[in-house]
């Protein structure tokens, strides 16, 4: 018997009207957020603990969920953060020797409301046409013009300040694996886990600061570095990170951001942002890095574009910034650096994910050149 032989009715809406009736997948109830898709057919755990898909309704282009279940070991965050999820065909049990119990238990437990067994694949089709958008999941309201309504007046993405509310409450530390080399501290604005381990790894103690720090909470750290992370909201929402961040630039910290720390830096340099149509969400996203012209595939979560020149050279109060990285399917900026006049590196960053735990990992390489930075930016100091 399928697995929404017995699951109750389920019904979607789009703020345009567009309306898909399916089966209830993990909580019952009602639910609104931006609906955007992502083209993973891997890593669900990691997108559902992203901090970045914070009050966004997630569509799986993928037909078949849940097959690997739910683990201890692999969530990035403390818990989901997606407002609503989306599949066409739900796993019926799970099967992976790691599994400790399935998708469909773990949304229920977390209070996630989604839907099963609608068209994925015309609703993609009709956001990548139409653009992201609101949208309601309900369990209880079988009146689309009523959920309409609803999804109607519900907060929209853009304007949104939130890495507040994703953010870490205290500072915590994570130590550096074997020798300590360096010290970093690191603004959580949804940061994943697998970001502080892989600096880690490489012999940097990560310290780990809320998003609303200041520049005094920095450096009272000691920092060799300065890190910004992922995070969801519009940047240009955001004004105190930026302002902390023009502050460590004019000190001539060295900086490395991921995602919301490449739009932060953009809009730090002098460049604005823009909401992209549908955003860029998934793991199989072809990024040229200009420095080195190699192609990577890489993993994105971003509804936001920093809006900068392709080509050439833009004088800042910091220095000299390009675009480092470019996205090949439709060019949008993918990182930023910041050189001096002579050319050395003194701050860069991308627009997607090097630390994408479930891979892929051909951009893991750019925590090495953090590394250099550091290495560099030391030995001009000594």
């Amino acid at each position: 018997m399928p697995l929404h032989a017995t699951k109750k009715p389920a019904l979607l809406v789009l703020e345009d009207g567009r309306t898909f009736r399916g089966q209830a997948y993990g909580a019952e109830g009602e639910t609104f957020g931006e609906a955007v898709f992502s083209t993973g057919m891997t890593g669900y755990q990691e997108t559902l603990t992203d901090p970045s898909y914070h009050r966004q309704v997630v569509v799986m282009t993928a037909p078949h969920i849940g097959n690997t279940g739910m683990n201890d070991q692999d969530p990035e965050s403390r818990r989901i953060w997606v407002a609503g999820y989306v599949v066409r065909d739900p796993a019926r049990r799970p099967s992976n020797w790691r599994s400790q119990r399935s998708l469909d238990d773990e949304l229920r437990e977390q209070g996630v409301v989604g839907i099963s067994g609608i068209d994925t694949r015309a609703l993609t089709r009709h956001l990548r046409e139409r653009g992201a958008m609101r949208v309601g999941i309900s369990t209880v309201e079988t009146d689309p013009e009523a959920l309409l309504a609803r999804v109607q007046e519900a907060a929209a993405m853009t304007g949104a300040n939130l890495s507040d509310a994703v953010s870490t409450a205290e500072a915590y530390v994570v130590p550096a694996v074997g020798e300590k080399k360096y010290t970093v501290a690191a603004l959580d604005l949804g940061i994943k886990a697998n970001t502080p381990r892989m600096m880690s790894e490489r012999g940097i103690e990560v310290h780990v600061l809320p998003a609303n720090a200041s520049i005094e909470d920095v450096l009272a750290v000691s920092p060799d570095g300065l890190f910004f992370s992922n995070g969801p909201g519009d940047p240009a929402a955001t004004t105190g990170q930026i302002e902390l961040l023009k502050a460590a630039l004019g000190q001539e910290l060295p900086y490395f951001g991921i995602c919301f720390g490449n739009q932060l830096f953009g809009r730090a340099l002098g460049f604005g942002t823009y909401k992209l149509k549908y955003g860029h969400r998934g793991i199989n996203q072809p990024v040229m890095d200009r420095t080195t012209g190699k192609v990577e595939v890489t993993a994105h979560n971003h509804g936001f574009a920093v809006d900068a020149p392709l080509e050439g050279e833009t004088q800042t109060p910091y220095g000299i910034a390009r675009v480092s990285h470019v996205c090949l399917n439709d060019d949008v900026v993918e990182g930023l650096e910041l050189r001096d006049d002579a050319g050395a590196l003194k701050a860069f960053s991308v627009q997607y994910h090097p630390e994408a735990a479930a891979g892929p990992h051909d951009a893991a390489y750019l925590f090495d050149r953090f590394v250099q930075l550091l290495d560099s930016t030391a030995r001009k100091d000594a």
